[in-house]
């Protein structure tokens, strides 16, 4: 007589099931590591992206007031080579001299303000309070920022300027972040005419 033994419908997971499952999970962990770690990156880096749209856009602003204000000629609205007074090539965030503009040959280092030192412009932030205009306020230093300001014809052919009351501007302000070799760059470009 053969004795029959109960059946179980239960039944385990096999090893190979197991180690497929810690592979998607190792997978997925992985990718939302590599994600996090994005996301600290960008935030780091807010903060010097902000300020370089924002010198951008205040260069741009100052040479538009200028023109419209009659504070310089359209001629005047150039790099030095091309006979105008704006400075060819990148340069650090000076202040600006007694033309009131920014990358021009009149501009000057910061002097000394709080605690931001002579030299290239340095904005003060709020310290671990969280206030500004306290004890323990922090300088940044922009000296790792540079602008250049491009002024060229637009509608150029062969040579010769096709229309010279129209320019096409464009500010760029470049930095590195951190330890990195690697320029990161913010640019606007528009166009100026010799029309208000």
């Amino acid at each position: 007589m053969t004795q029959r033994r109960p059946h179980n419908s239960q039944r385990g997971f096999t090893i190979i099931e197991t180690m497929i499952a810690i592979a998607i999970m190792s997978i997925g962990i992985v990718t939302l590591i590599a994600a996090f770690a994005t996301a600290v990156g960008a935030t780091n880096n807010a903060q010097e992206n902000l300020i370089a749209r924002q010198k951008t856009l205040e260069a741009m602003e100052s040479v538009y007031t200028a023109r419209n204000t009659q504070q310089i000629a359209f001629a005047q609205i150039a790099n030095i080579p091309s006979g105008g007074i704006f400075t060819s090539g990148p340069t650090q965030l000076l202040r600006a001299g007694n033309d009131g503009l920014v990358n021009t040959a009149d501009d000057t280092n910061f002097p000394a303000l709080g605690s931001c030192p002579s030299g290239p412009e340095c904005i003060t932030l709020p310290g671990p309070d969280g206030i500004l205009g306290t004890a323990d306020d922090k300088a940044l230093s922009l000296a790792n920022f540079t602008r250049e300001i491009r002024i060229a014809s637009v509608l150029e052919v062969d040579g010769v300027t096709i229309d010279p009351n129209l320019k096409q501007i464009t500010v760029t302000v470049s930095y590195n972040t951190g330890g990195s070799t690697v320029a990161r760059a913010y640019s606007a470009s528009a166009l100026i005419s010799a029309f208000r």
